[in-house]
């Protein structure tokens, strides 16, 4: 069974994980026509907006109450409804996606009844905008635990509750933080494959795509619209990815009575074969040839890459359903994984996750487990524990700002396993250093039981 050590450091060192309201904010940028609002100082929101912007080479509408000395001592309920209201009048948002920080919440401020109290006040004014609250404090638990909140609160707040009639081949998919946004395009195309419509909440694959619009637009453009969450319990089906989706999916059941189908992971072949079967039994239909050929050349690279993968140690520093979705599939390749550290201990999967010990930590814990490792695999603050230990570095996860393109990276189903493959394989190549030859000749300096001898040319 997998050990969970606590942190046992007072101070971070080089961090690892992302907070809860940047978490939060990542998921309602996944909707059509939203702005995600921070509930605290200018300085809370300026560190999450330099950090999106650098990961996703976007504007990011990321807005503030800008709470200050006075408001932090009296309240910020004015300051929230204020911003509310000069986002609505500026902007015209569909959505505002309120996601609180370690300053109200450790104040105790009461952000759901202050919502309550603007809604009802201002009913008129917040015609045809959507207001969603997720309690995100900093000082409590990581990005995806944000991400999760976000998510359920919409569902809460928006979705229709009660039995509904279902519609036939509507599929509702809850994916996690994790899944890029090639990972969602390429899900939509799996999922459209067998005849079946999907509804993906959130879709950053939409929002964050990297498109340039004909005019400037104040708030997200594409992703998924506030009348399909309204409606998702119209779906036949939901289909939750990571285990931080599992809450959503529960919620939406209990809301809508609409069953749910959770998978852990979506890399790797046994994964990719379970959730083209569950499409196939959904659907009716049998499995597109395109498809069945995707898979045919996952068997194909496993057959071409496995040798680069059998024995290397691999140091992986992630979220918890991210750290176990690599490293199940370096495991699965027959690598070890001598290194893991994650962010927090919330999240059952840790249990599952492939290693000895996961460290509940930072980066400069990664440093320290890492000796010997063969690759690590973690985001972009990595890279100077990288160049420290002379280990290779694999970009993954939030945020990855020194390389362009990560987004447009695929990682799951039968495509994204294979280009995993190689990207892993090609990375353990060009780190191969050609023997010298006293590594091929180990006897090649051994000297004579009696001492050196001289040359037969030196006797003369």
């Amino acid at each position: 069974m997998t050990r969970i050590l606590a942190q046992s450091k007072s101070a971070s060192v080089n961090p690892l994980k992302s907070s809860q309201p940047l978490g939060a904010a990542l998921a309602f940028l996944g909707i059509d026509g939203a702005v995600p609002l921070f509930h605290g100082t200018q300085g809370c929101t300026s560190f999450a907006l330099v950090l999106f912007v650098r990961h996703f080479k976007e504007t990011i509408p990321l807005q503030t109450t800008a709470m200050d000395e006075v408001t932090t001592i009296l309240g910020g309920s004015d300051n929230l409804e204020e911003a509310i209201l000069n986002l609505k009048t500026r902007t015209k948002p569909k959505l505002i996606g309120v996601c609180t920080t370690a300053l109200v919440e450790t104040r105790g401020e009461d952000s759901a009844g202050d919502i309550a109290d603007i809604k009802l006040k201002r009913a008129e004014e917040l015609a045809g905008t959507e207001i969603v609250l997720a309690n995100t404090p900093d000082f409590s638990g990581a990005l995806e635990e944000g991400w999760s909140k976000a998510v359920t609160a919409m569902i809460e707040g928006i979705t229709r509750p009660g039995e509904r009639a279902r519609q036939s081949k509507k599929i509702a998919i809850l994916p996690g933080w994790n899944l890029t946004v090639a990972d969602i395009e390429h899900l939509r195309e799996m999922v459209k494959s067998f005849g079946l419509h999907p509804v993906i909440l959130p879709d950053l694959s939409g929002s964050l795509d990297g498109t340039v619009p004909d005019h400037w637009v104040p708030t997200t453009y594409g992703g998924t619209s506030v009348e399909d969450i309204r409606e998702l319990g119209a779906a036949e089906h939901c289909i939750a990815i990571c285990e931080h989706m599992r809450r959503p999916a529960e919620v939406l059941h209990k809301v809508t009575g609409v069953p749910y189908v959770l998978f852990e992971s979506l890399t790797g072949l046994k994964d990719a074969d379970q959730f083209v079967s569950l499409l196939s039994r959904i659907s009716g239909e049998p499995v597109p040839a395109g498809v069945c050929r995707r898979r045919a050349q996952l068997q194909d690279a496993f057959l071409d890459g496995h040798f680069h993968f059998g024995g290397k140690k691999i140091a992986i520093a992630a979220e918890p359903d991210q750290l176990y979705q690599y490293a199940t599939f370096f495991v699965d390749m027959g690598s070890e994984i001598t290194a893991a550290v994650t962010t927090t201990d919330m999240s059952e999967i840790l249990e599952k996750v492939p290693a000895e010990s996961i460290q509940i930590g930072d980066l400069g814990d990664l440093e320290t487990l890492a000796g010997g490792a063969d690759l690590l695999v973690t985001h972009s603050h990595g890279r100077q524990a990288s160049h420290r230990l002379g280990i290779p570095l694999m970009r993954v996860g939030f945020p990855v700002f020194d390389r362009l393109g990560s987004q447009h990276k695929l990682s799951i189903l039968y495509q994204g396993t294979r280009d995993l493959v190689f990207e892993v394989a090609n990375m353990f190549q060009a780190d191969r250093h050609a023997p010298t030859p006293e590594e091929l000749d180990p006897f090649r300096k051994r000297e004579a039981p009696g001492g050196p001898r001289s040359s037969p040319l030196a006797r003369h």
